[in-house]
């Protein structure tokens, strides 16, 4: 049997910081190659290790004032002092295209995507630490922050956890391999969704002339 092309999903994973939403974006691309990551622009410098129009489009500010004046972000925000933001163009093709993308980002952002034009393509999920002191062991273990930054991501982390209800799916990260499992079973269960399988119609009306064509034998 040959299955028509389906739309691709606007897969939205948002978290507090540290909570694992990045990490999740990751392990989910490493399991299924096809899926598209979307990368955002930002106005902040690149951390050790980030490269360009891979972990993100590093601009300055005038240049993403432009692509916000001229239409072209899906979603934008300002994030501890700096911009952030996903270009449309990218996305639009890869879910024309049938291609599912993955976006990284905050509940800001996240509304902003479901009140888009991809508005229905979107799948949304929040990920929800164990704890708020098991989430401010992993800020600091991952050593990417100093010590003032930390603070102001723990105090704004109550702020981000009270948008959870906004979201399709919730997932605790209590451990990453289950969550991972989680995550697989609920893009699987979205893809096979009826109303995002639009080739069943001609499939099942072949059905119905075969049950014609049976009578009419």
């Amino acid at each position: 049997m040959q299955q028509g092309r389906r739309r691709g999903l606007a897969i939205i994973l948002s978290s507090p910081s540290g909570a694992g939403k990045s990490t999740m974006a990751r392990r989910l691309m490493a399991w299924d190659e096809t899926l598209s990551f979307s990368v955002s622009a930002t106005t902040r410098a690149p951390r050790p290790g980030e490269a360009e129009g891979v972990d993100y489009y590093f601009i300055d500010r005038d240049r993403f004032g432009d692509l916000i004046m001229d239409g072209e972000m899906l979603e934008h925000a300002e994030v501890f002092g700096n911009h952030y933001g996903s270009p449309r163009a990218p996305v639009e093709d890869a879910l024309s295209a049938g291609r599912d993308v993955i976006f990284d980002i905050d509940w800001q952002g996240g509304q902003q995507i479901r009140n888009s034009s991809i508005g229905a393509d979107v799948v949304s999920i929040f990920i929800l630490p164990p704890s708020i002191a098991e989430l401010e062991r992993r800020l600091r273990e991952r050593g990417q922050d100093a010590p003032d930054v930390i603070a102001g991501r723990m105090a704004k982390s109550e702020a981000e956890i009270s948008h959870w209800a906004e979201y399709d799916y919730v997932l605790i990260n209590d451990d990453p391999d289950a969550c991972e499992d989680r995550l697989r079973t609920l893009l699987t269960a979205e893809r096979l969704r009826r109303d995002r399988q639009p080739w069943l119609t001609d499939f099942t009306r072949g059905l119905a002339r075969e049950f014609r064509e049976r009578e009419n034998a």
